[in-house]
């Protein structure tokens, strides 16, 4: 299924607090605290990362799920550009399917010129609110710009626990995300749109790790504990 995705991330201070407040602002728990491994795949010249394209591979509790990302048409009617004030949320254009067995298919990849290059890993609890209709900047209703893939009604919070602290994303319409961190008394000064690729990255920077791959067995941490595989 091909969808538009338009998020933010932001730091959690106190994920406890953060975790209490959502079922009186009309959320509901879809998915319990669950451990998630994501490989990523791309060219030896590293053409999908060049053109902003991402090829994932995810396990998340025992579903397997392959996703493609990329950047909106710039032809893409009444669409977000670098300019406009959407651009400080994250839209993608995303393509997503459950699989069978991933590690067969990113056997394939292999065989294709696709080889791993970044693994990250993290515990996420998800959250959802039905939304029927948003009046916001960038769609006035769950209608999107002409070009773009359908919105899902069904706006998402996720809380992400990763090796390298905790972080939640909204996804839904602008006018949705910036009114649910007004009522979660969230600064937007503090949101991020970065990949937790980049994220990594901007930590190894600051802490001069050696860790090659955002995972608990690389990267020791007190805060999570790490998963039990089988």
């Amino acid at each position: 299924m091909q969808s538009a995705e338009i998020e933010l991330k932001f730091p959690i201070a106190d994920l406890a607090r953060l975790q209490s407040q959502l079922p009186g602002l009309g959320f509901l728990l879809d998915t319990p605290r669950t451990f998630e491994q994501n490989t990523l795949y791309d060219t030896p010249e590293r053409t999908l990362r060049q053109s902003k394209q991402i090829l994932r591979i995810r396990r998340y509790g025992d579903i397997w799920t392959l996703t493609h990302k990329r950047n909106p048409s710039r032809s893409a009617a009444n669409g977000p550009t670098p300019e406009s004030p959407a651009a400080r949320y994250k839209v993608r254009i995303e393509t997503e399917t459950r699989i069978e067995d991933g590690p067969a298919l990113g056997a394939v990849f292999e065989e294709l010129g696709y080889a791993p290059v970044f693994r990250y890993e993290k515990f996420r609890t998800e959250w959802s609110q039905i939304t029927s209709t948003i009046d916001g900047p960038l769609f006035a209703s769950l209608e999107p710009p002409v070009g773009f893939p359908p919105l899902n009604p069904c706006c998402h919070l996720v809380i992400d626990e990763t090796p390298i602290g905790d972080y939640a994303e909204l996804e839904g319409p602008p006018a949705w995300i910036d009114h649910t961190l007004a009522r979660l008394g969230v600064d937007p000064v503090t949101c991020l749109t970065e990949s937790y690729g980049r994220l990594f990255l901007a930590w190894k920077d600051r802490t001069g790790s050696s860790a090659g791959n955002l995972t608990f067995d690389e990267i020791a941490t007190a805060e999570v504990l790490q998963p039990s595989l089988p």
